[in-house]
């Protein structure tokens, strides 16, 4: 891949003033190229999407990862603000920072199981007795399929796919996933995920990228606000109680531009950091999720989606260096009947969409 030499001639060209008229489709590209092989000789695959302003955002087919994310500070410097590994093997091997789509079901099935249509299902217990972000291998660890590629004035994008088949992990249906990136023009990775099943089953998909806006060091000194009054309070294994409550006077009350690392003690010893479910509402437009700002880069990251809730994750299992924010329906929805529906059923396709836009001040 010719970054450093793409991002020159980007550079050149916005000093000469020669982008963007309106005559002239922006300078993006899509390039592909090989990404190695898994254990089991299955080819994957890379794909890099790059906008008209030096934005690039990579994408492998194995669990349909973010494998690198370029973003530039208020200098005009690009750096990767996911973390990631150049390996598949360590990929493979769980590499605890992979920015990997989450399915069938993000976060947490309690017992792992669930009553359906008068049919109890059981799952892979690889939570204690739970079942988290969809068993012991889920959509973050198959290879998926590249679909259609494009580059069109102002973006660029990918479709991968990924067929999941009846009794996968213990799930019903066959499910037919597609997750679509695409890189604006306007510094915006959008996914965009439908899935549609031929049986009644469970779906809640996300993808779980590991954020450091610095693309180093401890994320405790962002800051973070999130438009949410209210949250899912969880018991000591992170299943939610079932109740809905408010976040004022609580450490995770984040309405307001707070530093992350201000109140993390206040969780501890129970918990080593935050890993909380925040609600945003049910509506199913786009709305302000999340804004993540990087003091010293001046980078900031708006989140948007369609998704009712959105989980904060603070890298507690990687000493706090970077920040998860997980756009997704509420943990163990199946066993609450208050909480968002997570069922799919044959006839009407599941879409959601997550937007992540960079800045710089």
């Amino acid at each position: 891949m010719h970054t450093s030499a793409y991002r020159l001639a980007i550079a050149a060209s916005l000093a000469a003033g020669l982008l963007l008229s309106a005559d002239t489709a922006p300078l993006t590209r899509v390039e592909r190229s090989d990404f190695g092989t898994t254990k089991d000789g299955t080819p994957v695959k890379s794909v890099t999407l790059r906008n008209s302003k030096g934005m690039s955002a990579t994408i492998i087919t194995y669990g349909a990862i973010i494998k690198d994310l370029q973003a530039p500070d208020r200098e005009g410097r690009f750096t990767n603000v996911v973390l990631s590994t150049g390996s598949i093997g360590n990929y493979e091997n769980g590499f605890g920072g992979a920015a990997a789509v989450i399915g069938r079901v993000a976060n947490r099935i309690a017992g792992a199981r669930f009553d359906l249509d008068g049919k109890t299902y059981k799952l892979a217990a690889n939570s204690g007795k739970n079942a988290i972000h969809g068993g012991k291998k889920g959509f973050a660890q198959v290879v998926w399929t590249i679909g259609t590629v494009s580059e069109k004035a102002g973006s660029s994008s990918v479709t991968l796919t990924y067929l999941s088949k009846d009794g996968e992990e213990g799930f019903p249906g066959n499910l037919k996933t597609s997750v679509t990136y695409t890189l604006s023009d306007d510094n915006a990775l959008r996914i965009d995920y439908e899935a549609e099943t031929d049986k009644a089953t469970l779906v809640n998909l996300t993808n779980h990228a590991y954020f450091n806006l610095a693309g180093g060091g401890s994320c405790l000194g962002n800051i973070l606000q999130i438009p949410s009054a209210d949250y899912t309070p969880a018991d000591a294994d992170l299943i939610p109680t079932g109740e809905i409550r408010a976040l004022k006077g609580t450490p995770m009350d984040f309405r307001k531009p707070t530093v992350i690392g201000d109140r993390i003690e206040q969780l501890k010893p129970m918990l080593n950091g935050y890993d909380h479910n925040f609600i945003l509402g049910r509506s199913k437009a786009l709305k302000l999720a999340a804004r993540l700002v990087e003091p010293k880069s001046g980078r900031t990251m708006e989140v948007r989606t369609t998704q009712p809730a959105i989980q904060l994750y603070t890298g507690n299992h990687l000493a706090h260096t970077a920040v998860c924010l997980e756009t997704q329906h509420y943990p163990d929805a199946i066993h609450h009947g208050n909480f968002p529906s997570i069922v799919v059923r044959p006839g009407t396709p599941m879409k959601e969409s997550a937007v992540f836009t960079f800045s710089a001040k």
